[in-house]
């Protein structure tokens, strides 16, 4: 037991984000932490022993008194330090960003100027919105903001890492009017509609094969959100649209080939493809890939109990075999598979 929890305890963490499209999905689908918490540990619940207690040594499924509780707390704590040093080191970037500011003032002999207060918020439930495009700059100002052009560069080229973090835009962008996102099969959609917009017949949707366009009705008259050509063709059968009242149209598009679009609409910025995670969700996974993925399971768990894995299991069954067979040196011996050394590769699966 103590080696199983001092194996859990010292795990490195897993830093990649391979599986962030599918857990993405899951969290988009269900709208809230919570509800995503009760979705991971249901299906612990209903297809893993994580919740079997281990209380005899002829078990080999489960887990020993308080081992799975204490793998859920040691994980939590492991991602706890991590977030608090990425804290830390935010707080740390802007107080040097202060601490040069008021000591470029001071040399200048200017007055420091009064210090914006700096407020770390929670995520709004509105998708961000990108400012529209400024008016031309005349030379003046072309001259005056030379000198910000690779700052500039260098953060356009960090919008993407940006688009990856909100699942709005995973795989996609933020734009003016919407942010879309997309997996291998769908593209999706997020408009935002101002807060009196709660019923379908303010929304005018028109989704073709090819392009679309999206308005709302007020007071005022029609306003157009989006209107344009697709970069792809969709199968406008399958697509769809719907109304969250008083905060966006989300508009689901299904591709009609399994390619990664750049751009919803011609003519607008086009993303690095090269940038996002191209990794199918857990829904395209074949049968026999399901199938690896539970073998694995189980040997994760049998070497945390340092059982037998599977590889070593059919073997173990060929040996038994010929253990009790006529000409054996160890007939009427109990099977003792400690005898044996067998590699993952010696059996084929």
């Amino acid at each position: 037991m103590t080696d199983i929890c001092t194996d859990v305890a010292v795990m490195e963490p897993d830093l990649s984000d391979r599986y962030d499209h599918a857990l993405l999905g899951i969290l988009q689908h269900v709208g809230n932490i919570q509800d995503f918490l009760n979705v991971y540990f249901g299906f612990l619940y209903r297809k893993t022993d994580f919740y079997r207690l281990l209380l005899s040594p002829q078990e080999r499924m489960g887990f020993p008194p308080g081992a799975a509780q204490n793998m859920v707390l040691q994980t939590f704590k492991t991602y706890e330090r991590l977030a608090m040093q990425d804290h830390e080191q935010r707080v740390q970037v802007l107080q040097e960003k202060l601490k040069k500011k008021e000591e470029g003032l001071s040399e200048s002999g200017d007055a420091p100027a009064a210090v914006e207060e700096v407020v770390v918020e929670e995520p709004a439930e509105a998708i961000p919105v990108k400012p529209e495009e400024p008016n031309e700059p005349d030379s003046q100002e072309k001259a005056e903001a030379s000198g910000n052009d690779a700052e500039d560069s260098a953060a356009k080229q960090q919008d993407q890492e940006y688009f990856q973090m909100d699942s709005d835009s995973y795989n996609g962008a933020v734009r003016k009017n919407y942010a879309w996102s997309q997996d291998y099969s769908d593209v999706e959609i997020k408009v935002p509609v101002p807060k009196d917009v709660v019923k379908g017949r303010q929304v005018s949707v028109d989704l073709r094969s090819t392009c679309i366009r999206v308005a709302v009705r007020d007071s005022q008259g029609e306003r157009v959100l989006i209107e344009g050509n697709f970069t792809h063709k969709i199968n406008a059968e399958t697509s769809l649209w719907s109304l969250e009242p008083g905060k966006c149209i989300s508009v689901s598009l299904s591709k009609c080939g399994e390619y990664w679009w750049n751009a919803i609409l011609e003519g607008e910025e086009k993303i690095d493809i090269d940038k996002i995670n191209k990794e199918r969700s857990m829904a395209a996974v074949d049968d026999e890939e399901h199938a690896v993925l539970d073998r694995l399971t189980f040997d994760y768990h049998q070497k945390l109990q340092g059982k037998p894995q599977s590889h070593e299991l059919k073997v173990h069954d060929m040996l038994k075999k010929g253990w009790d067979a006529d000409g054996s040196p160890f007939k009427g011996q109990s099977f003792d598979p400690s005898m044996f050394n067998i590699s993952p590769g010696a059996v084929q699966f």
